[in-house]
């Protein structure tokens, strides 16, 4: 009911027709204590491995209740923000972390279960990412980094090898090219993009009509892009990366596709 005299929401006010009276977002108290965290970060007061206040102190310093504290905590700790321990050790309390890719994991993994993100924009995601950690790794990897590749391969080609173990040594494979390239943000976008998409990886190499002749064709992949990388370039390595994602996700059996290593 609007009285005589009132505005209601959305009504024009005098002198300024083009405006209207918008109600003010009510913001969560832990949202609050959240927004406070972060001004603590930006301005450098707060840094990877710094504790924070017990959750009575840092309570009483926002004027806000534990229960609210309690409920940013949890948001930090999902987002993989902080770390939390009990007792009166070194990893006792609340720290502050750096380890975004679990969270960004599950955040990627629920969103593909509810179907807000496709399977077809994973992968176009996935090429764009491991393009550019393939042209970048060819630069910036090291020495430990192409060792660790070929352990990597060797284990993907041995002929022994399951269906789960060629799948995690395929995905550490993919994640340490991206480490491999000097940008932690690609690296850790790489990273949660692969983990998510894990299980679907898993079941397309179980559906695979000939398992032993799937692998031996993904290690080819996967030795010609190790050794563009070897080699220094940057843009064969992106491009076999590239061939590499697609053709997997290609329907039909994935070992009828043409060997990107291979001229045409």
């Amino acid at each position: 009911m609007v009285l005589r005299g009132e505005l209601a929401q959305g009504d024009p006010v005098d002198g300024h027709p083009g405006s209207s009276w918008l109600p003010v977002t009510r913001a969560r108290t832990y949202e609050l204590v959240l927004d406070r965290i972060e001004e603590q970060i930006s301005a450098g007061r707060l840094r990877a491995g710094d504790r924070l206040p017990p959750e009575r102190e840092l309570a009483a310093a926002l004027g806000v209740s534990r229960v609210a504290v309690r409920e940013a905590m949890r948001v930090l700790q999902a987002m993989g923000l902080i770390s939390q321990g009990t007792g009166s050790g070194r990893d006792a309390g609340t720290i502050l972390t750096a380890a975004p890719a679990e969270a960004l994991t599950r955040l990627i993994r629920m969103h593909v279960l509810v179907a807000s993100v496709g399977s077809d924009d994973l992968v176009r995601a996935r090429i764009t990412l491991e393009r550019e950690s393939a042209r970048l790794a060819a630069d910036h990897a090291g020495l430990a980094d192409l060792t660790h590749l070929g352990e990597l391969l060797a284990t993907m080609e041995s002929p022994q090898v399951g269906v789960e173990e060629f799948n995690d040594a395929d995905t550490a494979f993919h994640v340490a090219i991206a480490r491999a390239s000097g940008n932690a943000l690609v690296a850790e976008l790489t990273t949660a993009l692969r983990n998510a998409m894990r299980a679907t990886l898993l079941d397309l190499l179980r559906r695979a009509p000939d398992f032993a002749g799937t692998a031996a064709r993904l290690g080819r992949e996967h030795r010609a892009i190790h050794d563009a990388l070897l080699a220094g370039e940057g843009v064969r390595a992106g491009d076999l990366v590239a061939a590499h994602i697609e053709g997997f996700y290609r329907p039909g059996d994935p070992t009828d596709r043409a060997d990107p290593a291979d001229p045409a």
